[in-house]
């Protein structure tokens, strides 16, 4: 199997296996309890919450554990949106292309009163700070932009979108699922005050995540029925989980430089083969993404027949993020690069991670091509394109 869909999930490391296995063996007592034999669960999840805070430029007081990604994004939405209507600011700036964690939340709280401003991100798929600043109003409390798109790759210029922010006085949220472990993350200097990690897509576990809150950020519960993580989230923690993640964050916030040194040519190879094929295109900047995720289209073929032909041949890709792929729908990443829906449909997402190799790369090459010809040949839309 070559499997090129890690920006879906990653394969867990041996060393992330490690840290997990005593809390789902022997130290299987409840971290809330008073007696000795829970004090090994105790002091995991602190541990784990030393790590993910050094990771980012935290404080460890300002680590929250979820269970993952999505529930990060919801909470951190959610709970500083309603704690801001009450001074009257009920506008929230997100962009049109965020992951459905963030723009359903946003919808939510559209149906609650909330006035929402989604921002184009334009062919190139980028958010810049002057679209941020132009839409600021006095009445905005809150802007989300995510730190790496998970489906194109791209890179927003976070250190300027957070600078926009702090002279605003708006608090500033960014989905870092796809940044963590690909770029080096400084909450303090970047001006974040919220920001949603999940271990499942550096080499830890699923089921496990954390918010960063930056103390004095009102952050309401969202889960009710406990005083763990501190009274702000109840429910036993996922002590296994949680240890895996310290770990998995430790191990990716360490090896930046070196797994992008070591992906930089691999993303190099896939973009020289792959383009090669005509009428076919990378979406997104060209120079301003992480060399772990790209994102093609292929005029006239579906991706859903593309990924299916793959799948035959061993090579496990997407058509872009995994949590929408029940949708008949296209992309709304890509649409919302402005892409007609025809077109979005014949995406393919291929994501890198620590596992890969040049033969991965070598048997994509091979298949590609093949497949594209394949498809074309048996597409109406494929005969239209080449009659116009």
């Amino acid at each position: 199997m070559v499997y090129l869909d890690n920006a879906a999930t990653t394969r867990i490391s041996e060393e992330v296996l490690e840290a997990m296995l005593p809390f789902l063996k022997e130290e299987y007592g409840n971290p809330s309890s008073i007696y000795n034999f829970s004090r090994a669960a105790r002091l995991a999840i602190e541990q784990a919450r030393e790590k993910t805070a050094a990771a980012i430029k935290a404080d460890k007081s300002e680590i929250f554990f979820t269970s993952g990604g999505t529930e990060a994004d919801n909470w951190a939405l959610k709970s500083v949106a309603r704690a801001m209507a009450g001074s009257g600011k009920k506008h929230i700036i997100t962009s049109a292309f965020e992951h459905y964690a963030v723009l359903h939340s946003a919808q939510a709280l559209e149906k609650e009163g909330f006035d929402l401003t989604y921002l184009p991100v334009g062919k190139e798929g980028v958010v810049t700070a002057e679209k941020v600043d132009d839409a600021i109003r006095p009445d905005t409390g809150l802007v989300s932009v995510m730190y790496v798109n998970n489906e194109l790759g791209t890179l927003m210029p976070i250190d300027e979108i957070g600078l926009v922010c702090r002279e605003n006085g708006i608090i500033f949220h960014t989905d870092a699922v796809q940044a963590a472990g690909n770029v080096e993350i400084d909450v303090e200097s970047q001006n974040i005050d919220l920001l949603s990690l999940s271990a499942h897509k550096i080499n830890g576990p699923k089921g496990t995540g954390a918010l960063y809150c930056r103390s004095g950020v009102n952050l309401a519960p969202l889960i009710h029925g406990g005083a763990q993580e501190r009274g702000k989230r109840a429910g036993t923690e996922n002590v296994a989980g949680i240890a895996g993640f310290g770990r998995a964050i430790e191990i990716a916030a360490a090896n930046i430089r070196e797994k992008n040194k070591k992906l930089a040519p691999l993303h190099d190879k896939i973009l020289a083969e792959v383009l090669k094929l005509p009428r076919t295109y990378l979406n997104g900047d060209k120079e301003k993404r992480v060399p772990s995720i790209m994102n093609f289209t292929f005029e006239g073929i579906e991706g859903e027949s593309l990924l299916l032909m793959l799948d035959i041949q061993g090579i496990c890709a997407s058509a872009g993020s995994a949590c929408s792929s029940g949708s008949l729908s296209p992309s709304h990443v890509l649409t919302a690069l402005g892409m007609d829906e025809d077109i979005a449909h014949g995406s393919l997402r291929v994501s890198l991670g620590a596992y890969n190799t040049e033969d991965d790369v070598n048997a994509l090459a091979a298949a590609l091509p093949k497949i594209v010809n394949q498809l074309r040949v048996i597409s109406p839309l494929w005969r239209e394109i080449n009659r116009r």
